[in-house]
């Protein structure tokens, strides 16, 4: 049995995917519950045929459906210059889109 997959760029980042996964991205503006399609796929493997793009794979997209959007861990980004009473305190937490994958198209 042979599992199918796909490679996704989006928000400057790489994914490797599955049918059915639950994968976090780079925010996106979309709302909830709606489905959109990834047209940067990379590779993808349907059936055990693997095709690779040159750098994107001709007609082949990744359906997905956005789940919720959130926003990651606090981040502390602390700034410090030695003997001059510089110090900098502040936090950071970066938002992102959950989205669950339903297709992959070739």
């Amino acid at each position: 049995m042979t599992s199918n997959y796909a490679i996704v760029s989006t928000g400057g980042k790489q994914y490797r995917v599955r049918p059915g996964d639950s994968v976090d991205i780079e925010k996106i503006d979309r709302e909830e519950g709606d489905a959109f399609a990834f047209d940067e796929v990379l590779l993808t493997c349907v059936d055990g045929k693997v095709r690779t793009g040159t750098p994107l794979v001709a007609g082949a997209q990744v359906i997905a459906k956005v789940e919720a959007h959130g926003r990651g861990s606090k981040k502390t980004v602390f700034k410090y210059k030695n003997k001059i009473r510089y110090r900098r305190k502040r936090g950071h937490r970066q938002p992102y889109t959950r989205v669950v994958v339903s297709d992959i198209e070739v």
